[in-house]
């Protein structure tokens, strides 16, 4: 019997042109040494950013990271529901001891004068869980109005823990797919179901400075001194990347309690917004907005199975210039071989998409557009774990 699927794998090749996606901590153009040569990269932290907040425009719904959190439900409080200013901060430094998580007390705000509480490590929760924070307050409102103000870490929140923790441990869609860290909370970590690779050129590349001058207008105008008014430099690259991705199937859907139609829904919008979505770095200076050349999916039984190796060695230029075409005969030619070497037995289903008139028989069945090839894999995986699941 054909074994259930479990991972849908995802290989997007795209050309970048002009453009710093991705900065260091001195706005250094970030790189990787790899096949003996300096690549152009695009960290996997970076890129799923921009894919997450795709993800949450597609599949309606949001989740919010910050260690602001009783500052975030204090707004709430005074901006929506009225509260005093003064009450709804105390509110908000009421519900930061009660989470459990360390916080540190930063100087008063001079509008309310109460200390500012930032928690020591972030929350990750649901949008709605702003709310339903602010409804506690509400529902306490009372016992706030007879309590001090929150003055140093040691004390103790009148607001019951029990019922703050519940809500920092809620999941929505976005924390199911990409996981949640929270070991200051008990029973609140969330092994994410996907993994996203560090994004990296498939050849060689150079950094370059670009120098920039900045026009006074006044002084251009009454042309009476030279020179401008601000000077600078910033650093650049340009270049055809490798990116990919994985779902775990199997993950996701424990994650939802065994929900398959809520795991193909995700799972769905998860590959549109991984290929669709780009890091927004420099974009006023760059508008990188490029679509991919090539995407290749495939829903597998066994394991995952990254392609990055076929870039190894650095694809060179063709003759008349450019790294797309060859990037995608390269790919092309790696998937082969590599599935004749492992065998195709865990393959479920394998297609691809692109700009390339050119066939590409290593890489599956070509689809006419990226949603056919998107919908005919997340159909073929959910068919094949449906019945593997009721077998």
């Amino acid at each position: 019997m054909k074994q259930p699927a479990r991972f849908i794998c995802a290989h997007v090749l795209q050309t970048v042109p002009f453009a710093n996606l991705n900065r260091d901590d001195t706005n250094s153009v970030k790189t990787v040494q790899y096949g003996g040569v300096l690549r152009t990269r695009v960290s996997s932290q970076c890129w799923k950013r921009a894919i997450r907040i795709d993800f949450e425009q597609r599949v309606g719904q949001a989740a919010l990271r910050t260690r602001r959190i009783g500052e975030r439900v204090s707004r709430l409080l005074v901006e929506e529901r009225g509260w005093p200013q003064d009450l709804a901060a105390r509110a908000g430094a009421h519900l930061a001891a009660a989470s459990g998580i360390k916080f540190e007390l930063e100087e008063k705000d001079k509008q309310v004068q109460v200390n500012k509480v930032i928690g020591n490590a972030m929350v990750y929760v649901p949008q709605t869980a702003v709310a339903e924070l602010a409804d506690l307050a509400e529902e306490k409102r009372a016992d706030l109005e007879a309590a001090k103000d929150i003055k140093k870490a040691a004390d103790k929140s009148i607001l019951p823990k029990e019922r703050v923790t519940a809500i920092l441990r809620s999941r929505n869609g976005v924390i199911n797919l990409f996981g949640r860290m929270l070991a200051e909370v008990d029973d609140a970590g969330v092994d994410g179901a996907v993994q996203v690779a560090h994004a990296m050129t498939t050849h060689q590349t150079d950094v370059e400075i670009d120098y920039f001058s900045a026009v006074d207008d006044v002084t251009a105008a009454w042309n009476d001194s030279t020179g401008s008014a601000h000077m600078g430099h910033a650093e650049f690259s340009a270049g055809t990347f490798y990116r990919y991705a994985t779902v775990d199937l199997a993950e996701l859907a424990g994650n939802l309690g065994g929900d398959l139609t809520a795991a193909r829904e995700l799972a769905e919008a998860f590959l549109n917004s991984f290929v669709s979505s780009l890091p927004q770095a420099k974009k006023n200076s760059t508008a990188p907005h490029t679509v991919p050349d090539l995407v290749h999916l495939t829903v597998r039984s066994d394991r995952p199975l990254s392609l990055a190796a076929g870039f190894e060695k650095p694809v060179q230029a063709a003759g008349d210039g450019g790294y797309a075409a060859a990037s995608r005969d390269a790919l092309s030619a790696y998937a082969e071989a590599v599935n004749s070497f492992m065998g195709r037995a865990g393959i479920l289903h394998s297609g691809w998409a692109g700009l390339d008139p050119k066939g590409h028989p290593g890489l599956g069945e070509r689809h006419p557009s990226l949603n056919d090839l998107i919908g005919s894999a997340v159909q073929s995986a959910f068919a094949t774990t449906a019945s593997g699941a009721g077998a």
